[in-house]
Parts: structure tokens; sequence; C-alpha cells
């Protein structure tokens, strides 16, 4: 996708609700970075504010369970916002991204990567949901995998599916 040459405005909202997470300076940083670095390479993203949820494993299978039907815990979860929610001319929330500490960390870990990095990738992977990318048929997971790692590469961060 083409950069765009004037990155829209997205306030980022974070909220430490549970888990071992670092201190929430330095989550809000990591998730300005992300939402920064995608809205960087991706055209037409909108302005509006965003509020990312940082908890534990408990609460993301029990919102895994509402609103998906599966009973466990997950990483990440994305709701966006519905566009038709919002009275016209009003700022218009973009949605929300949950993620979940222990899930996180043990993946961090299992995959040998650094948490901030596994971490960066899961914020960027989740805004691209709110955004209104998708992973659920093969060329839709190509073309989202493919722009997350040019993201990512934009950060410094290597590929996370290498």
């Amino acid at each position: 996708m083409a950069e765009n040459s004037q990155p829209s405005a997205i306030s980022v909202h974070c909220v430490v609700e549970a888990g071992e997470w670092p201190p929430q300076e330095v989550l809000q940083h990591f998730a300005e970075q992300a939402v920064a670095a995608t809205t960087a390479l991706v055209d037409g993203a909108p302005a509006g504010p965003l509020t990312i949820l940082f908890t534990d494993d408990a609460e993301m299978r029990a919102m895994n369970a509402r609103f998906r039907g599966k009973d466990k815990p997950t990483n990440v979860l994305s709701f966006p916002a519905e566009a038709r929610a919002f009275p016209p001319g009003a700022p218009r929330h973009l949605g929300d991204i949950a993620l979940g500490y222990g899930i996180v960390a043990s993946e961090a870990e299992a995959e040998e990567k650094p948490f901030e990095h596994h971490l960066t990738h899961l914020l960027v992977h989740g805004f691209l949901h709110i955004l209104g990318y998708d992973h659920e048929l093969p060329q839709q997971a190509e073309d989202m995998e493919a722009l997350e790692r040019q993201i990512l590469q934009s950060l410094a961060i290597p590929d996370p599916y290498a």
C-alpha cells in the first residue's frame, strides 16, 4: 500500500486492568508507536479515538467466549466500532483492542522474541483489524501478514513470521 501523505489524528487511550503489564506510560508509548507506524503505511486510516485494554487471560477468555464463542484465552481481540453508531459529524470512536498478558508473554517466550516486539506486533495486528483487515481467507492472510511485516520493519522489528 502507498504511504499516507498526511497521518490521521488517532488518539490512543490505554487502560491497564489486570496482568503483569509494564507501566501504563510504557504501554502507551508502544501503542502510539504501533498506531503511527500503521497509519503511515495504510491509505485512508480514519481519525478518532482508539481504546486499548491490557488485561489478563481470565478476562480474555471471558471476552473470547462471549464475543467469538471460543471458551479459551487468546492474545488479542479487536472490536471495530460501527460507523453507523455515530451521528454525522460526531467524533467517531474507531474501536477497542484487548490484549491478555499471560498469552502474550508466553508466546514471546516460546518464540524467543523480545516481549516488546511481540506486543508491538499484536498491537499492529489488532489495529489492522480495526481498520477492516482480516485473515479468514488465505489471500487475506497473505496480504495482512505482508502489511504487518512492512509496518514492523519500519519499527526495526524482525519479521514475526520468519
